[in-house]
């Protein structure tokens, strides 16, 4: 990695594109610190707790939504339109013949229906983060005028993330969303480090037992990370033999190939999911009931079994409960996802019109029956893989442990950072056949 980064450096197009990205992540880090019109910010520190829906979303903003920066929402409406325009690609026909047969006129337009989407939703979520804390007494005065700034400079906020983002995948390295997403969550990573170094160096002196709680939290960490990173990059690699065929007037000869399957097809997508789904409820309750972590009832108790995921002021039962219907979810949106990306039929009946076919299984519907066998086992592994890492900061929080990462952030991070890793590298070999080809 180290080495790629300094090969990139001495390459001219990708310095300057390496730089370009580094000054929108710079900008985005400042955004992070403009607070929106008319709010106090001495009870916004009070009225912030950490906890509940507000610790996921601040989470991936970097801090910007416990300031209520313009950044505040981050990119979350945007990812929540990409999610939901790709599931009515699979119900709505135009919509898929956009996705799979549109090219580049097509993935445009998908692009942009994904924009107007995300404003929408963007002032939903906005709206909603108003309501939510109009009663906290964090906004100078409660005036309509005072909501309609408020809304405007969050939605403001995250068209302007928007076009970080294709700025960064269009004149930058790595997928623009992505790395905003990465640069959010890293930016907590000083926060972990004060923490293990609280834990060492106490107020009365040094602690043994925090020194050895923090060499666990570090080996822990590093074992988790190349767990992961040995998921993400595993394959497992269906070998394709083509027989001999007429191409034009040429006789091709037979090839050998192969089709790789990774482990975690679904890559995190799943946890995203299936986190959307679980707090989804508690951010509608709260929007129109006040103060229900204090309250009783029905209501209060969907909202405590909603926000078990991030927080560990609820009753116990209630996080088990939680946690199993979490996993469950994980698990299941995992098979969702891996088989609406990969279709066995669809993959079949290709190999089999350009004259290919798995060894020792006969062409078409056995080699369908094959690859579905395949594909189903890979994606149990990689739904209870998922869900490992998504219990890991749920078992956190019956501790005194306040860390700032967790299993979902380090399989987010550790993802991102291969993704752009493997891309400088492509960007590198393509200047570098360049040269050797003058």
């Amino acid at each position: 990695m180290f080495k790629t980064l300094k090969n990139a450096l001495k390459t001219p197009d990708v310095r300057k594109k390496l730089m370009y990205t580094l000054i929108l992540i710079i900008v985005f880090r400042l955004g992070c610190y403009i607070t929106v019109p008319g709010v106090d910010t001495f009870q916004l520190s009070e009225a912030f707790n950490g906890q509940g829906i507000g610790a996921l979303i601040d989470l991936i903003s970097g801090g910007a939504f416990s300031r209520l920066s313009i950044f505040a929402m981050s990119i979350s409406p945007y990812i929540t339109a990409s999610i939901v325009i790709q599931l009515l690609a699979m119900v709505i026909p135009s919509l898929e013949r956009l996705t799979k047969e549109g090219g580049e006129e097509g993935r445009s337009k998908i692009n942009r229906y994904t924009k107007m989407l995300t404003v929408v939703l963007a002032l939903v979520e906005g709206l909603g983060i108003y309501l939510s804390y109009k009663n906290s007494g964090i906004f100078i005065n409660s005036e309509f005028i005072t909501g309609v700034t408020v809304v405007i400079s969050l939605m403001a906020g995250t068209a302007i993330l928007m076009w970080l983002g294709d700025q960064i995948t269009n004149k930058g390295i790595g997928n623009g969303i992505s790395v905003i997403i990465f640069v959010g969550i890293i930016a907590g990573l000083p926060s972990a480090v004060k923490t293990i170094w609280e834990l060492i160096f106490t107020a009365v002196g040094f602690s043994t037992t925090g020194l050895l709680t923090g060499v666990g939290i570090v080996i822990g960490a590093i074992l988790l990370v190349a767990g992961v990173v040995f998921v993400q990059q595993a394959e497992r690699r269906v070998p394709v033999q083509y027989s001999k065929r007429v191409v034009g007037r040429k006789m091709v000869g037979a090839q050998n190939t192969h089709i790789p399957l990774k482990l975690v097809m679904a890559g995190v997508m799943p946890v995203i999911f299936a986190s959307s789904f679980m707090t989804f409820p508690a951010m509608i309750i709260q929007m129109f009931v006040s103060d229900i972590a204090t309250k009783t009832g029905f209501w209060a108790g969907v909202y405590k079994f909603s926000i078990a995921t991030s927080t560990s002021n609820v009753p116990v039962g209630y996080s088990i409960a939680n946690a199993i219907v979490y996993l469950l979810l994980i698990v299941g949106f995992t098979y969702f996802y891996t088989y609406a990306t990969f279709n066995p039929a669809e993959v079949s009946n290709n190999i089999k019109k350009n004259g290919g076919f798995i060894p020792g299984i006969r062409a078409g519907k056995p080699t369908t029956e094959y690859l579905s066998s395949i594909i189903s086992k890979l994606t149990l592994f990689g739904g209870i893989f998922l869900s490992v890492i998504a219990v890991i900061p749920m078992l956190l929080r019956f501790t005194t442990l306040n860390l700032a990462f967790g299993g979902t952030s380090i399989l987010i991070v550790v993802g991102v950072a291969l993704e752009t890793v493997q891309q400088l590298e492509s960007q590198l070999v393509m200047r570098h056949y360049k040269g050797f080809l003058e």
